[in-house]
């Protein structure tokens, strides 16, 4: 941890999370967070979805809802940022507060509800950035009181398809009613149908390239319910699952006062039980299908781990919270010295070697 945020850690959080958050927006808007030693180096290439990415670490969506500071976020190391989520009209979400840090855990509790602004502003901030460098997928959502939440994410499509280097469909955050239905069933195969067939048209209209689509699920999976999912995304061709949310579950905080609090848990608790399910996944798609690893990244062996159990890519948000924003550097150094001691010529060669281990034994809660 860099000695400035080890200086400053403690007196923010002293302040409520969201304001907190809200300070760390404000500090990257400014250029305040400099003087970063990034490495650069080709053997962190990864090609996935048919995009090139700079290296396998990715920003999750959550920290940049409203597309405010992308390209300062890809200037702390990311080799990619996700924005959002973001819904058509704009969103209060859930009541304050919302968001509950666990430091002893290095965990998060949040119920924010997809609180946002909404499409038009962010679209707007993201045609700003056009011909920018840096990779920027957009997370799309349904509002809560939508009367056709498909059609809510068909209208996310139709308005960043041009403006993304890839899309995700959130169907996975426990905090908005009934948005997990669309991980099964009839409801899965209607809304990818719908997703899919709206890239693809929107590709065909304008002849330009189609953009990737990924989807977004839950930790808190049966293996029916993942080879449910499996299937749907390769039979309606999609090009990626990210693999995980938040989870309902409260392993690993036991015993903490605020584990009671309903939201999603994120950070390092997520680390063994989304591990697991990234394997599960592998296992269920298959070798050539884009995954990409979320929930308790924390340092390069943890990244790695997502890495060695399936995934392409990697990502990380609560990590960020508690390792301040010299973390993305110090994994990527991290990263390069385990090629280096492996003789390994490209981080994708360390891919899949532990999924075979991760599923010999029972499934962790």
């Amino acid at each position: 941890m860099s000695l400035l945020y080890r200086l400053a850690r403690p007196a923010l959080f002293r302040l409520d999370a969201e304001r907190a958050h809200g300070l760390s927006i404000e500090a990257l808007k400014r250029g305040l967070v400099r003087d970063l030693d990034i490495p650069v180096d080709g053997r962190l290439h990864v090609e996935v979805a048919g995009i090139r990415f700079p290296n396998p670490l990715g920003l999750a969506a959550g920290y940049d809802k409203n597309a405010e500071v992308p390209d300062a976020a890809l200037k702390l190391g990311f080799g990619f940022v996700e924005v959002g989520t973001l819904t058509p009209k704009p969103q209060a979400g859930n009541p304050q507060p919302r968001i509950f840090r666990l430091p002893k855990a290095r965990a998060v509790i949040n119920r924010l509800g997809f609180n946002n602004d909404g499409h038009a502003d962010a679209a707007e901030r993201l045609a700003a950035r056009l011909r920018k460098p840096g990779i920027v997928g957009v997370n799309i959502g349904a509002n809560k009181d939508s009367p056709d939440r498909v059609a809510d994410y068909v209208e996310g499509v139709n308005v960043f398809e041009s403006f993304a280097d890839y899309l995700t469909v959130n169907i996975s955050s426990p905090n908005t009613p009934g948005l997990r239905a669309f991980q099964s069933g009839s409801e899965l195969d209607r809304l990818l149908k719908a997703v899919v067939a709206a890239r693809n048209g929107y590709a065909a209209m304008t002849a330009s390239q189609r953009k990737p689509v990924f989807v977004k699920v839950a930790p808190d999976l049966s293996e029916d319910q993942i080879e449910e999912i499996a299937d749907a995304a390769r039979h309606r061709a999609v090009d990626g699952l990210i693999v995980c949310n938040t989870t309902l579950a409260r392993d690993g905080i036991e015993g903490d006062p605020l584990a009671a609090e309903t939201g999603g848990l994120s950070g390092r608790p997520l680390m063994r039980r989304s591990t697991w399910v990234l394997a599960r996944f592998r296992r269920a798609v298959g070798p050539d299908f884009p995954l990409i690893g979320v929930g308790g990244v924390e340092d390069a062996r943890t990244a790695i781990m997502k890495i060695e159990a399936g995934a392409d890519l990697v990502q990380l948000y609560t990590g960020l919270v508690y390792g301040g924003p010299h973390l993305p550097a110090r994994i990527l150094k991290g990263m390069l010295r385990v090629l280096d001691r492996g003789d390994i010529e490209n981080i994708a060669q360390l891919r899949d070697r532990r999924v075979d281990d991760l599923l010999a034994g029972p499934a962790p809660s």
